[in-house]
């Protein structure tokens, strides 16, 4: 596109919007609203509150509905005991990257020591 077309589509855009906005200016509705949160922000930093204090007072549960509430800690792992038939071994984890349990599921095959655990 050519800087000239450019800027005759952007003037064009200019004018559609300014129409928009007169249109916006003159509804009732949004002088309405306008005024109202002039007013509730003058009234809001007397009392020194901000919106998200306003928002608890008004409506408690609010967070509950948004589906904003934080997030829940995931529950603890569980220790897992193995014992090697073999060798009498007891080996304690909670996670899967134990040194000698990775080396028994390499000499021995994942199934076989999964056999093995008693808890």
């Amino acid at each position: 596109m050519s800087l000239i077309n450019e800027y005759r589509a952007t003037e064009e855009a200019i004018k559609e919007l300014q129409v928009r906005l007169e249109k916006l200016s003159g509804n009732e509705s949004l002088v309405k609203e306008m005024e109202f949160e002039k007013k509730l922000r003058v009234l809001m930093s007397e009392y020194g509150k901000h919106l998200g204090e306003i928002i608890a007072i008004l409506d408690p549960d609010y967070r509950k509905k948004e589906g904003l509430e934080p997030a829940k800690t995931r529950a603890p792992r569980v220790v897992k005991i193995y014992r090697n038939p073999n060798t009498g071994e007891l080996v304690e984890t909670k996670g899967g990257n134990h040194k000698a349990l990775k080396e028994w599921k390499k000499e021995y095959g994942q199934d076989a020591v999964e056999s093995w655990r008693t808890q």
